[in-house]
């Protein structure tokens, strides 16, 4: 008979005596559990204990966890929360400096756990650590010279125990003092600091500065870009990302009137070109959180033109039309003619006739081109960028469709201003960065106006199209299509330069576009005659098998995922997989993102898939109700699933991608019978399919099928044709 789901088989361990195996039952307070287990060891004050388990995160076991604990589980009695947190109140206060040392390392270990956190923060715990910092600290460095390596680790676990203490989220980042924050971007500034100073220090500026707007105010006052910047030319990439992030933080949170002031003081210290050589050329591989916050900076430079992309063109502006007037100047080489050389019929005559050459929609007033938004005022910056930066070009394209017949003129002025619209969409001008995307473009690294030298590229390149397609203006919408696709496959490379990104798309000509999607329709032509589509009926069961057993194999292997958290680099991982028998999942937490597969033996946590009730997805999940951040952040709601069992426990996911969410949410409905629906499954099939269908169809080519089964012949009137063997 097997035991009753609220009785759990564990370990308890007691330093300096043998284990103890013990069944807990559920049903029972914590309270009566540690009095029972303290009465086997003669121990009294039970109060004063507490269960840990037993393993590198020695995490408390409270009435809201206590259903963590599974069959086999290893747990510790220990000191309680509040005991412990009094006792390293104490000794982190203490006046030898290996004591507080000492003290100091148990208390950054100990913050991690929320239960602790709470009681040491209830003891006033963040303004002794911040009096530390602030001046504490002062007595100890007389002795830095003589004892540098001591200070320094007196100083990083001190930082470190702070942010894992702040990272719970129950203490108000506004609670701090000027006085803290100085000393703080004083470690910063300072050219020669110890590592993991630096790193606490950095990580400190960056919740605070993204935590609070008064807070921002006051960071912003003690560190200066020129401060941040020593830190992207050294070696150490943790520093890198961590500087980078505060800049990114600086720059988020700024007001909107000092976003263009800040971006124009870091093309001054020459930020873009420091990243270049000391990160993305640097020879060490760019890991995941170095990728996110290029991206990051990436997005938010580019959101500096969204003013300029709502900011609809006055036609009244004199300053606005004379930027129109240069276009045409340089054009055609013609200076403004003086107001009595010729009649005002005639100059507007020959103004209509060359704003017809320069392709605007409106001959008369162009200005009114520029007043859809996006791309609004932008489009025209561009143009005139185009004009002078690369006028030789800009001069061929222009006389060039001028002496083309008017249909297959390609216009230039609405080119520029539908490419620039265009251009903004791929690359998201005006929204927020994505927390999950590391989705960062070396080239746009390597020019200081890279915006504009990407769309001097691709105007070139619409040109090109158009003639390669013998385009008409009725084809301007066709045209539009095959060069976004041209531009999108080009950055899917991801080039290095300009220059590379150039060359791709140099290689990708019209008909090299036409052969790719006639290569990709002939992958997923799908025959529509009627023997066929019987062959497909038949064959799709076994597809589908095959994609079931692919993706439950999958499971079998397992996956990490991330427990996100406010802070994204102190991210807490977690492995999932699937038992051979497909039984049962095997989950644990992970110190750091594990190099292959993790054995089920080091995975403690074990739920039955026999007790799944349900998988959810989407905004429906607990811990997407919980998070109010990640609430609204659709690409994080698109990767988060839960597996509901027993009565109301969740388990909760967030997928690292597209890809490994819908293997997890297919694998999980096909171990509970239902239909695997994700996109992956259809593409799978599609593709699958296809490959079937051809291999089956080969003896067959250039053969016509009929639509019809061929007729069946009637019976003979004798079987005289017969030979019986017998």
């Amino acid at each position: 008979m097997p035991p009753p789901a609220d009785i759990v088989k564990v370990a308890i361990e007691w330093p300096g005596a043998f284990p103890k195996l013990m069944e807990i039952d559920q049903k029972k307070p914590l309270s009566a559990i540690i009095k029972e287990v303290c009465e086997g060891w003669s121990l009294g004050n039970h109060e004063t204990f507490a269960l840990q388990i037993a393993d590198a995160t020695n995490f408390y076991i409270t009435e809201k966890n206590r259903n963590d604990i599974k069959n086999g589980s290893i747990l510790r009695l220990t000191t309680s929360p509040y005991q412990t947190a009094l006792q390293l109140h104490e000794r982190i206060q203490s006046s030898s400096m290996d004591a507080k040392l000492e003290a100091l390392k148990d208390l950054a270990n100990a913050s991690r756990d929320i239960t602790f956190a709470q009681e040491f923060i209830n003891l006033d715990g963040i303004s002794l650590l911040t009096q530390m910092v602030e001046s504490g600290t002062e007595r100890y460095q007389k002795l830095q010279k003589i004892m540098k390596p001591c200070f320094g680790d007196l100083l990083s676990f001190t930082l470190t125990a702070f942010v894992e203490l702040m990272d719970h989220g129950i203490v108000s980042w506004d609670t701090f003092s000027v006085a803290f924050i100085k000393k703080i971007a004083s470690y910063v500034s300072k050219s020669a600091m110890d590592t993991a100073v630096l790193q606490r220090s950095l990580a400190i500026l960056e919740s605070m500065v993204l935590n609070s707007q008064d807070l921002y105010h006051k960071v912003a006052q003690e560190i200066t870009i020129g401060q941040l910047i020593p830190h992207l030319q050294g070696t150490d990439q943790d520093i890198q990302t961590y500087t980078i992030a505060v800049i990114n933080a600086l720059f988020l949170k700024a007001p909107e009137e000092k976003r263009q002031e800040m971006a124009h003081i870091l093309a001054q210290k020459q930020l873009r070109s420091i990243i270049l050589t000391n990160v993305i050329r640097s020879p060490t591989p760019i890991n995941d959180e170095m990728a996110h916050q290029l991206y990051v900076l990436q997005v938010l430079n580019f959101n500096l033109l969204e003013d300029r992309m709502m900011t609809k063109m006055d036609p009244q502006d004199q300053a606005q039309r004379d930027i129109i007037f240069e276009l045409r100047r340089i054009a055609f080489d013609v200076e403004c003619e003086p107001n009595n050389g010729g009649s005002i019929e005639k100059r507007k005559s020959m103004y209509t006739r060359d704003y017809k050459k320069l392709g605007f929609i409106n001959h008369v007033n162009p200005a009114v081109d520029f007043t859809q938004i996006p791309p609004g005022m932008l489009a025209l910056d561009n143009m005139l960028y185009f004009a002078k930066h690369h006028q030789d070009a800009y001069i061929r394209i222009v006389l060039e469709n001028s002496s083309r017949e008017d249909k297959h003129e390609c216009p230039f002025g609405r080119s520029s201003i539908e490419l620039t619209k265009m251009l903004c969409e791929i690359l998201k001008v005006g929204e927020l960065p994505s927390e999950n995307c590391h989705d960062f473009h070396p080239m746009f690294f390597t020019h200081d106006r890279s915006f504009e030298e990407f769309f001097c590229i691709c105007i070139q390149l619409l040109n090109k199209t158009w003639k390669e397609m013998r385009a008409t203006s009725e084809d301007f919408n066709k045209v539009m299509q095959v060069v976004r696709e041209q531009i999108m496959r080009a950055l899917s490379l991801k080039p290095n330069s300009l220059d590379q990104f150039k060359s791709r798309l140099q290689n990708l000509s019209y008909t090299e576009i036409l052969k790719i999607r006639q290569s990709e329709r002939m992958n997923q032509e799908d025959f529509q005659s009627r023997p066929i589509l019987e062959l497909r009926e038949k064959i799709q069961p076994e597809i589908m098998e095959l994609i079931k057993q692919q993706r439950l194999n999958r499971l079998c292997e397992g996956t990490c995922f991330r427990k996100i958290s406010s802070r994204r680099r102190q991210d807490k991982f977690w492995y999932c997989r699937l038992s051979p028998n497909h039984k049962v999942l095997h989950y644990g937490d992970l110190e750091e993102s594990p190099q292959g597969e993790v054995p089920h033996d080091s995975l403690q946590d074990k739920l039955p898939v026999a007790d799944i009730k349900a998988v959810i997805t989407g905004k429906d999940c607990p811990h997407m109700k919980e998070k109010g951040a990640l609430k609204q952040n659709k690409e994080v709601l698109e990767l988060a699933f839960s597996v509901l069992y027993e009565s109301d426990e969740y388990l909760n996911f967030i997928a690292p991608d597209k890809h490994e969410y819908c293997v997890w949410t297919d694998g999980l409905n096909a171990l509970l019978g239902k239909e695997m629906t994700s996109d992956y499954t259809k593409s799978d099939m599609d593709t699958l399919l296809s490959m079937e269908m051809k291999l089956r169809l080969l003896d067959l080519e250039n053969i016509q099928i009929p639509e019809a089964p061929p007729p069946i012949p009637k019976e003979p009137s004798n079987y005289d044709f017969v030979y019986d063997c017998n």
